[in-house]
C-alpha cells in the first residue's frame, strides 16, 4: 500500500500499471487496546491478465486496499516533526541523555525482563532500578 500513489483530493489510489482503485466501502475496528478505528477500502478495477500481478500480490481475487486516514496523518505529522530542525536536535540529544541509562541498566545491571507481572508491580520494579542507578552514580 505504501508504493502505491493516493490522489488525496479524489481519494482513490493508482495500482503500479496505472488503474484506478476507487474505495469500495468504510469500516471501523477496535484495536486490542480498546481503541476505535476507521479505515476505508480501496479495489482495483480488474487484475487479470496483469503483468505485473506476481510482484504486486499474491491473493487470487483483486487486490483491496485498506488505509485508516487518521493514523496516516499522525504518521506524517510524527515524520515532518522528526525530520525538522527541532526534531533532529530532540534526537541527537535523547542518544546522550536517555540510551545510555538504559544500556547501563541493561547490561551491566544485568536487566533483561521484568519479573513481575502488572502495571503497578512493573513500576516499583523498575523504579528500584532507577533508585539503585542514581545511587550509584552519586556514590561514584
Amino acid at each position: 500500500r505504501d508504493q502505491l500513489h493516493y490522489n488525496e483530493k479524489e481519494d482513490y489510489y493508482v495500482c503500479p500499471i496505472g488503474q484506478r482503485m476507487d474505495k469500495i466501502a468504510e469500516g471501523k475496528k477496535t484495536t486490542k487496546s480498546g481503541y476505535k478505528q476507521t479505515y476505508s477500502k480501496y479495489r482495483a478495477k480488474n487484475c487479470t491478465g496483469c503483468p505485473i500481478r506476481g510482484a504486486c500480490f499474491k491473493g487470487k481475487n483483486k487486490r483491496v486496499v485498506e488505509r485508516n486516514h487518521t493514523l496516516e496523518h499522525y504518521k506524517q505529522k510524527a515524520r515532518e516533526d522528526l525530520l525538522s530542525e527541532i526534531g533532529q536536535a530532540k534526537l541527537k540529544k535523547r542518544t546522550a541523555d536517555v540510551e545510555p541509562v538504559f544500556a547501563h541498566v541493561k547490561h551491566n545491571r544485568n536487566f533483561k525482563r521484568f519479573t513481575h507481572r502488572g502495571l503497578e508491580k512493573v513500576e516499583l520494579e523498575f523504579g528500584l532500578h532507577a533508585l539503585a542507578h542514581n545511587i550509584r552514580k552519586k556514590s561514584a
